[in-house]
C-alpha cells in the first residue's frame, strides 16, 4: 500500500491552534515556513532576536501547562503580517504582529488573557530565522529546525488500547500520513525519506509530554496520553522529527516513501521526485 501525506501544518505562534496546508515548500536546514515563529515568553525569559538560543519550552506559555490557550483559534497571513484571533466562534481580535502598534496589540490581548497566571505579563517574542520549537537538535543531524510526522496508524491504534476516540491534532504535527502499518515509523530512524519532491532525514523519535493530555476542541485536560503510551507500548512516542536534505514542494496526497540505502541514488536524481499526479505510483 502506498503511504501517502494526509495533512500539513504549522503552528505559527508557538501553543496556540494549527493552520493548515494545501502545500508547502521545504528548503534544507529548515522547518515548515513560519512554524512556531512566534512564542509567548515568560516576563523573566530574555530572548536575544540578533542571537537566538533553543530555550526550554517552560520559559514558554506552553499546552503542557497552560491548557487556557487551545481556547483560541489563530490565523497568520505571513503576506500582510495579520493575526487573527478567534474565542468560542467569535472574532476577538485582528493585527499586524510585524509592526509595532499591532505587535503591542496582540501583546495586551495575551497579557490579559493570561492574567490569571503568576510571574507576571508575558511578551510576545520572534527571532528572525529561528523557531520556536520544543525540539533540541539532535547529534545526529545538522539543525535544530526540524519537520514532524505522525503516522495516522499509530494513533489509530492508541485509540483502540484508549477505548475512546483521539484527535491527531493532540500531537501537533506538521505532516500527518497515512498507508503505513501502525509503529511502522519508529524503525526508520537514519533512514532518508522521499517526500514529494523534498527529501529528508529521520533524526529522532518524538516524545510525547503532558500537551496531549488537552483537548484541542475542548481545552480540557481529558486524557493522559503520555501514561497510556508508557503502559500499553512501553514507551511514550507517537511521530518522528525529520530534517530537510534537499527542498521541494510538498502537497497533501504525495507520496511518502522510506527508502533504502541503495534507493538513495535514485530518489538523489533531479528529475525524480514523489509528488502524487493522477494514476501515479511511487
Amino acid at each position: 500500500m502506498s503511504i501517502t501525506v494526509s495533512s500539513i501544518y504549522r503552528y505559527p505562534i508557538k501553543g496556540l491552534s494549527a493552520e493548515a496546508l494545501d502545500q508547502v515548500n521545504l528548503s534544507v536546514g529548515q522547518c515548515i515556513p513560519h512554524d512556531r515563529r512566534f512564542a509567548i515568553a515568560h516576563a523573566t525569559t530574555q530572548i536575544d532576536p540578533e542571537h537566538p538560543e533553543w530555550l526550554p519550552k517552560t520559559r514558554f506559555f506552553m499546552l503542557a501547562r497552560d491548557e487556557k490557550l487551545a481556547q483560541l483559534r489563530t490565523r497568520f497571513d505571513e503576506h500582510s503580517g495579520i493575526v487573527h484571533i478567534e474565542q468560542s466562534g467569535r472574532s476577538i481580535l485582528s493585527a499586524r504582529i510585524t509592526d509595532s502598534q499591532g505587535h503591542a496589540s496582540l501583546q495586551a490581548f495575551f497579557s490579559e488573557f493570561l492574567m490569571d497566571y503568576p510571574g507576571g505579563p508575558p511578551h510576545l517574542v520572534e527571532a528572525p530565522g529561528h523557531t520556536f520549537s520544543d525540539a533540541r537538535q539532535k547529534p545526529n543531524s545538522t539543525t535544530y529546525k526540524y519537520v514532524s510526522l505522525v503516522n495516522l496508524a499509530s494513533v489509530r491504534d492508541l485509540e483502540r488500547v484508549a477505548g475512546i476516540a483521539i484527535d491527531p491534532d493532540r500531537f501537533r504535527a506538521n505532516v500527518y500520513f497515512e498507508g503505513a502499518p501502525a509503529w511502522s515509523e519508529q524503525e526508520w530512524i537514519g533512514m532518508e525519506l522521499g517526500l514529494g519532491k523534498a527529501r529528508l532525514r529521520i533524526v529522532s523519535l518524538t516524545a510525547r509530554c503532558p500537551a496531549t493530555a488537552v483537548n484541542p476542541t475542548t481545552a480540557e485536560r481529558d486524557l493522559d496520553i503520555p501514561r497510556i503510551l508508557r503502559e500499553e507500548f512501553g514507551h511514550s512516542h507517537m511521530g518522528v522529527y525529520a530534517e530537510v536534505i534537499e527542498g521541494g514542494m510538498v502537497k497533501t496526497d504525495d507520496f511518502l516513501l522510506p527508502l533504502r540505502e541503495d534507493e538513495q541514488s535514485i530518489i538523489h536524481s533531479p528529475d525524480h521526485h514523489l509528488a502524487k499526479t493522477p494514476g501515479s505510483r511511487p
